[in-house]
C-alpha cells in the first residue's frame, strides 16, 4: 500500500468557480461565474500578437520578465502609483497573478506563520497560505456594506502575531473599494505588529465613482513591507495570457524571483512582447474601460432591481452579491446548480468565498457583452417560477 499523500491538501476541493462554469456548459446556461469577458481584447494588442506570432520571440525571455516589458510596465505603474518604480530590482512577471500570490506567500512565510485574510476571499487565498505551510486567520467583511470592525481587526493581529495580512482591493467576490482611512488603519497595524501586506490589485482600473483606487504599497512606510500583486488579465480582457506581475522592495523581489524560478521558470515570452502595446496605451484606454464597466453594471444591476432581486451594488471589480434568502435553500451550492439547469443562468455560491457559515449569498459578474447580460436577465425573470421558495 503506497504511502499517504500530502496532508495539506487532503482537505482541498477544486475551484468552485471553475466547476461553475463546467455546470453553465453542461446545461447551456449564460455564464455569469467564472470572471472573464465573451468581448476581445483592444484591437491593438491582437495586431501586434500576429506580428509576434510571426517574428517572436518563441524562446525563453529573462526568467523574471523580459526587458521591455519590464520597463514598460514600470512607466505605467509608475504614473499610477506616483512613486518611481525600478524595472529591473522591483518587478518579477509572473503567469499570472495566481501565481504572483502564490510566489509572494512563499516568499514572505514560514511554516506556522499565521495570515490575516478577510472574509470573504478569493478562494486561493486560504489555499496559498496552506499550501506554503502558514495557518489562515480569517476576518468578516460584514454584509451588506461588507466593512470591517476594527477592534476585530486589531485583535487578529494582536492575538496572532501574524506575519502577514492579504488584502484584496477592489475585493473578489464582494465589490468593495476599501477607504483610505480604512488602508491607513490597516497599514498602521502591519507596522504596530511588524506584518507584511500581500495586495491582490487586478481590478485598480475597475473602480466606481465616488471611490477612488488607493494603492497599499504608496501609504506612507508602507512601501518596504508591501508585496503589491497583480495581472493584465481584468485590464485589457486577456484572462488567458496569465500574465501578471510583483512589485515589492530590491531585498524582497530578489527572494521572489527565486522562488518564481523554481515554480514556473518564467511567463509566457510572446505574450509578454504582444502586451508591451497595451501597457504603452495613455491614460484615456483606462478612462474607456471604467466607462465600459461603469454602463455594465448598471445595466445588471438595474436589471435585478426590475425583476425584484436583492443585490449590493460593487464599488468596484465586475462582480455581484445576490441574496437568495427568499428561496429557502439550505445549499447555495445546490440553488447554483438548479439557477443552470432551470433558470438558464451560471452563478457562484457565495458559501465558496465566505469562511463564515454564510449560504444566501451568490456571486454573478458582469463582464459580458449588453446581449449577453440582456438574454441572463431575461432569464432571470422566470426564476420565481422555475425555482419556488423552500418551507
Amino acid at each position: 500500500m503506497p504511502q499517504p499523500l500530502s496532508e495539506r491538501t487532503a482537505s482541498f476541493t477544486d475551484s468552485v468557480i471553475r466547476r461553475m462554469t463546467r455546470v453553465s456548459l453542461k446545461y447551456g446556461a449564460v455564464n455569469l461565474s467564472q470572471g472573464f469577458p465573451d468581448f476581445d481584447p483592444p484591437q491593438a494588442i491582437l495586431e501586434r500578437l500576429a506580428q509576434v506570432a510571426r517574428e517572436g520571440p518563441h524562446q525563453y525571455s529573462v526568467t523574471w520578465g523580459a526587458q521591455n516589458f519590464r520597463e514598460a510596465l514600470a512607466r505605467k505603474q509608475s504614473r499610477y502609483m506616483g512613486r518611481t518604480i525600478d524595472p529591473d530590482k522591483e518587478i518579477v512577471a509572473t503567469c499570472g497573478s495566481t501565481e504572483a500570490m502564490m510566489a509572494a506567500m512563499m516568499t514572505v512565510t514560514n511554516p506556522g506563520d499565521k495570515v490575516v485574510i478577510f472574509s470573504p476571499f478569493y478562494e486561493n487565498y486560504g489555499a496559498d497560505t496552506i499550501l506554503s505551510g502558514a495557518e489562515p486567520i480569517y476576518v468578516p467583511l460584514n454584509p451588506p456594506t461588507f466593512d470591517f470592525d476594527r477592534e476585530t481587526l486589531e485583535a487578529a493581529f494582536r492575538d496572532n502575531d501574524p506575519k502577514a495580512i492579504v488584502l484584496c482591493n477592489p475585493s473578489n467576490p464582494c465589490g468593495k473599494v476599501f477607504t483610505r482611512d480604512e488602508l491607513t488603519f490597516i497599514a498602521d497595524l502591519c507596522k504596530k505588529y511588524d506584518a507584511y501586506c500581500i495586495t491582490d490589485e487586478v481590478y485598480e482600473h475597475i473602480v466606481y465613482a465616488p471611490h477612488e483606487h488607493v494603492y497599499m504599497a504608496t501609504l506612507p512606510g508602507m512601501f518596504e513591507r508591501t508585496i503589491s500583486c497583480s495581472s493584465l488579465s481584468k485590464t485589457y480582457s486577456i484572462t488567458g495570457w496569465r500574465l501578471g506581475y510583483t512589485i515589492a522592495p530590491a531585498e524582497i523581489t530578489e527572494r521572489i524571483k527565486k522562488v518564481h524560478d523554481f515554480l514556473t521558470v518564467g511567463a509566457a515570452a510572446p505574450l509578454q512582447e504582444a502586451v508591451v502595446t497595451a501597457l504603452n496605451f495613455d491614460d484615456s484606454y483606462y478612462d474607456e474601460v471604467l466607462d465600459l464597466y461603469t454602463a455594465k453594471r448598471d445595466l445588471f444591476c438595474q436589471g435585478l432591481d426590475s425583476i425584484g432581486l436583492t443585490h449590493n451594488v460593487p464599488q468596484g471589480a465586475y462582480y455581484v452579491m445576490m441574496d437568495i434568502s427568499e428561496f429557502g435553500y439550505d445549499s447555495d451550492l445546490e440553488f447554483c446548480e438548479d439557477l443552470a439547469s432551470k433558470v438558464g443562468v451560471g452563478a457562484v455560491p457565495g458559501s465558496s468565498f465566505f469562511r463564515e457559515p454564510v449560504n444566501h449569498l451568490i456571486r454573478f459578474h458582469f463582464a459580458k457583452r449588453d446581449e449577453t447580460l440582456n438574454a441572463a436577465l431575461e432569464n432571470l425573470k422566470s426564476l420565481r417560477d422555475k425555482i419556488k421558495p423552500r418551507g
